[in-house]
């Protein structure tokens, strides 16, 4: 029987109660239970099943839901005698931060705040019960009736407290479970208020996770693993689980088997390859073919390749730290857009307020997201630092990329499209102004400085340009940069995917920086540009694939500044 999708479900009883698609991941309640972890964070990818996971816990430990065997029955975890008997005898404390966003630490913090009352909401029932004191009841209101406007120190002891009220009368210590625990440490860094927020957050998870003796056991998940040192700095019972862990491998996330398996029950068993291609790719430990649950069920729904996941986040943070990166980023990102891999020394516990200054900590960010995969990891030297090779996770993850460095050109994409028409054409005249105007608009974008001094760095344009071309013209060019030809390396080649498709020509581009010591112009520029194409013989690779001289085009480009001219 096929079971109807019920796309964007995240409460676990919900999903059960109205017999929804389900691919069995209790096993993962066993597994979690049985590593005696005091406190475990888990980190996943964005739409990845943690929070499905996270209310499937609490539907499990919770003594809320202790007459709902049911939600179980048929699972693999009802398989096992001695965990029916420990469902629904917990105390459990299940919230998420997945909705606080805010741009400032004020207001980000009055949506935790609130959070936290509502838990109290929740449980106010404790009010009416003799095992609490009255001036434990009257703490407990105090939280009640302040709620956002509680202070802090209040709301940092808020969740300790109530496992302390919930432990009294249950007679169990209670089970915490923070969802999206991030969320907060990522918006305060794109609004600029990450330190004041910081140490806010360390004082909760500090009184939540550490000197709480009514905690039996925590679970946090969230996208990224922020480092012990801004957030966990005392937190030594922490077991942190990231995407390069061998732990959990198969909890978060659809394995070929059981995609391939959904396949058939909804007649799409000829459709393999095809998803195969657009949502396989992720790797988790060493287990790989893993798909994105997410993408999977909307595929399953609709019956259509598309982006679902890509277009789920607008990836802001992503976006920019790209943008604003330096030549050697895009130029790394150029390689991993043709396909290719990077090799990175990274660390997986990341610094937001080092994302700008270490370059590394991006491709740990992008890591961590699901935009790359771990093709391989070596361990070099005797402090054996981990070396990552990585690339694109898959066909999805490249269109959201695709689109991104498309959107680099937004404000100006009408002249961007008029440029790459006219370089197409030939019309040197109408490519010198609509370059221009795309420069104009979009050159502070990249961080590129004024034009003069050691900080000036068009490369970071010309880069952002080329991933804008591969982008843009994927389907009719192949875009190279930075390779070997000749006697030397050019700085862009557009190579025609279809040689015979008349009045499409090969394209070599060479920028130069105007150095005002050894040319007297921009013109004297754009000559020494076109001069070096010519003496390092870039044509080679062209002439050696098959095209006649006629037709490769050479262009010079030269910048000062804002200002640009090609020949």
């Amino acid at each position: 029987m096929q079971r109807k999708i019920g796309i964007g479900k995240q409460d676990f009883a919900a999903l059960r109660e109205n017999q929804c698609f389900y691919i069995d991941k209790t096993d993962f309640i066993k597994q979690w239970w049985e590593s005696q972890d005091d406190v475990t964070l888990i980190t996943r990818p964005r739409r990845f099943g943690k929070t499905l996971n996270m209310s499937m816990l609490n539907c499990f430990f919770s003594n809320i839901y202790a007459d709902r065997s049911d939600l179980f029955d048929g699972l693999d975890i009802w398989n096992e005698e001695a965990y029916r008997k420990i469902q629904g005898t917990y105390p459990v404390i299940f919230v998420s931060f997945a909705s606080v966003k805010a741009d400032n630490a004020a207001d980000a913090k009055k949506q935790i705040k609130s959070r936290i009352a509502g838990l109290y909401e929740d449980y106010a029932y404790l009010l009416q019960n003799e095992k609490l004191s009255e001036s434990e009841k009257m703490a407990y209101r105090q939280v009640l009736a302040e709620r956002v406007d509680m202070d802090d120190v209040t709301a940092c002891d808020s969740l300790n407290y109530l496992c302390k009220c919930l432990g009294r009368i249950s007679g169990k210590k209670a089970i915490v479970l923070l969802d999206e625990y991030d969320t907060p440490m990522q918006e305060s860094y794109i609004y600029g208020y990450w330190e004041e927020l910081t140490s806010f957050m360390r004082n909760l998870f500090h009184a939540t996770f550490k000197t709480n003796s009514s905690l039996e056991r925590a679970l946090m998940t969230g996208i990224t693993r922020v480092s012990k040192e801004s957030m966990f700095s005392d937190l030594n019972n922490l077991n942190v689980v990231s995407t390069t862990s061998d732990q959990y491998t198969e909890a978060f996330g659809f394995t070929e088997q059981e995609v391939f398996g959904a396949l058939e029950k909804y007649q799409l068993s000829d459709k393999k390859e095809d998803v195969k291609l657009w949502y396989d790719g992720f790797t988790f430990g060493s287990h790989k073919d893993i798909y994105n649950p997410w993408s999977i069920t909307n595929y399953l729904d609709k019956k259509e390749l598309k982006p679902y996941w890509a277009s789920t986040s607008s990836n802001g943070l992503v976006d920019k730290l790209l943008q604003t990166g330096s030549a050697e980023m895009k130029t790394r990102m150029e390689t991993l857009l043709d396909g290719g891999n990077i090799t990175v020394n990274i660390d997986e516990q990341i610094v937001f307020d080092q994302l700008e200054q270490n370059e590394d900590a991006v491709w740990s960010l992008l890591l961590a997201g699901g935009y790359l995969k771990v093709e391989n990891l070596k361990y070099e030297g005797i402090t054996r630092e981990p070396w990552y090779t990585l690339s694109i996770t898959n066909l999805e993850t490249i269109s959201m990329f695709t689109n991104m460095f498309k959107g680099w050109f937004g404000r100006s994409l009408s002249n961007y499209n008029a440029f790459v028409k006219a370089l197409i054409q030939g019309d040197v005249d109408a490519m010198n102004y609509y370059m221009q105007r795309v420069c104009m608009a979009t050159f502070s974008y990249f961080d590129v400085g004024s034009g003069q001094g050691a900080d000036c760095e068009p490369e970071r344009f010309y880069h952002g340009f080329v991933l804008g071309l591969m982008a843009d013209q994927a389907d009719i060019y192949e875009t190279r940069s930075n390779r070997e030809s000749g006697f030397g390396r050019y700085d862009v080649m557009l190579i025609p995917r279809d040689r015979k498709r008349q009045g499409l020509p090969a394209v070599i581009m060479e920028f130069k920086v105007h150095n005002s010591r050894q040319e007297a112009d921009l013109e004297a520029t754009v000559q020494a540009a076109l001069s070096q194409i010519e003496e390092k013989n870039y044509d080679a690779e062209l002439l050696g694939r098959g095209f006649e001289k006629e037709q490769i085009r050479h262009y010079g480009f030269a910048f000062k500044g804002k200002e640009v001219l090609i020949g």
